[in-house]
């Protein structure tokens, strides 16, 4: 597995040390068992917290982690992305610690703390069924007097929602500001439909009725820093992508060698030589605009977004040309479940229409860029 940036020692030794556990206590022929139920996962997210120590790799040292940032977010999900086993570090450790950092206060701090020793598994709960992709259309309300507020409205598809020890759900307060209420999974009324995704993955709908809020995080309106921290979980779900893509073009490299036709190895006929190389291609081109992406997330808020929605626009396309050309040089059983071609193409599939697909992010780089030029 090539790595998506130049790493150090200690970064090299982490992934590569992450690469090998993962393929002693995660192989392929596990995958069914540690995705059967919410609960099952538990084993590994126990592995990655005390005994590899990776779940508060990128947070900072006075929080109980090792500081690596984004940089170690990108490492560990390609990875993860390798094995096909991503969630719930996206939801948890990216998505729902990132968002913390930026939210700030005392509360958000001790969540942090108990990230880093798996312990605590916040998740965020944003999207709602009329809204889409947009962040900012929320009707989930806050009510009730300071201290005592309530939570009401719902939330749609919640990725790695069953996973979670707490919810941090968007809402609006009484004067319009959009607000971040956390929220426990046991609450008062709560209820959860919980939902297995296309790749096996676990998400939920969530609905709140009068729902106890624990706390209120954060200061003022909270959609800037909401928006950071999706822009930098589908820079991170990108190199997720390009793991799962690695995997799907060795295997078929293996394939392709071994498998015959007419007495020679598929390999070496010419058009199928293309068909590879321009998975190779797209591959590759998605791989370098994610790491170089990854200087740009501490921009401002427009050219942060114009490259983060350029780079996801990159793994889409390669997670079509990777994903489709991997199930179609296997024929017929690069769908079955023996394998784990299909299983890595359905979760490209989800990846592809993450935050609303190809033509929503080239919309919205044709929007920034005529801004930026304005």
């Amino acid at each position: 597995m090539e790595p998506i940036l130049e790493r150090d020692d200690t970064q090299a030794l982490m992934q590569d040390s992450l690469v090998r556990w993962l393929a002693d206590n995660a192989p392929f022929e596990r995958r069914a068992a540690l995705l059967a139920s919410p609960e099952s996962i538990t084993p590994l997210w126990r592995g990655l917290a005390q005994e590899l120590g990776l779940l508060g790799a990128a947070l900072p040292e006075s929080l109980g982690g090792q500081g690596g940032g984004l940089a170690d977010h990108l490492l560990i999900a390609q990875a993860l992305g390798h094995a096909l086993l991503p969630e719930p570090y996206l939801a948890s450790a990216v998505t729902g610690a990132g968002l913390l950092q930026q939210l700030g206060g005392e509360r958000s701090r001790q969540l942090l703390a108990g990230v880093a020793d798996g312990a605590v598994r916040p998740v965020l709960a944003a999207l709602e069924p009329a809204a889409r992709h947009d962040l900012a259309q929320v009707d989930c309300r806050i009510g009730g007097p300071a201290g005592a507020a309530t939570l009401s409205g719902r939330k749609a598809v919640v990725r790695a929602a069953p996973y979670a020890t707490h919810w941090l759900v968007s809402a609006r307060d009484a004067a319009g500001a959009l607000r971040i209420a956390l929220v426990s999974p046991g609450a008062a009324g709560v209820t959860r439909r919980d939902l297995r995704l296309a790749d096996g993955s676990w998400g939920a709908e969530l609905g709140f009725d009068a729902t106890p809020v624990d706390a209120l995080l954060g200061e003022g309106d909270a959609l800037p820093l909401l928006e950071h921290a999706v822009d930098t979980t589908q820079l991170v779900t990108g190199a997720e992508a390009v793991g799962v893509m690695q995997r799907l073009l060795r295997e078929t490299l293996d394939y392709v060698r071994q498998r015959k036709q007419f007495g020679v190895p598929l390999s070496s006929f010419q058009v199928l030589q293309h068909r590879l190389a321009d998975m190779h291609m797209a591959l590759q081109l998605a791989s370098a605009l994610v790491g170089a992406t990854r200087s740009q997330i501490d921009a401002p808020a427009s050219q942060r977004r114009r490259a983060v929605a350029s780079a996801q626009v990159a793994v889409a396309r390669a997670a079509k040309v990777v994903g489709q050309g991997a199930v179609q040089l296997h024929g017929g059983m690069g769908m079955t479940d023996e394998l784990s071609v299909g299983h890595g193409f359905k979760r490209l599939t989800l990846i592809e229409h993450l935050m609303g697909g190809i033509d929503v992010h080239l919309r919205q780089v044709a929007r920034l860029s005529a801004f930026a030029a304005d």
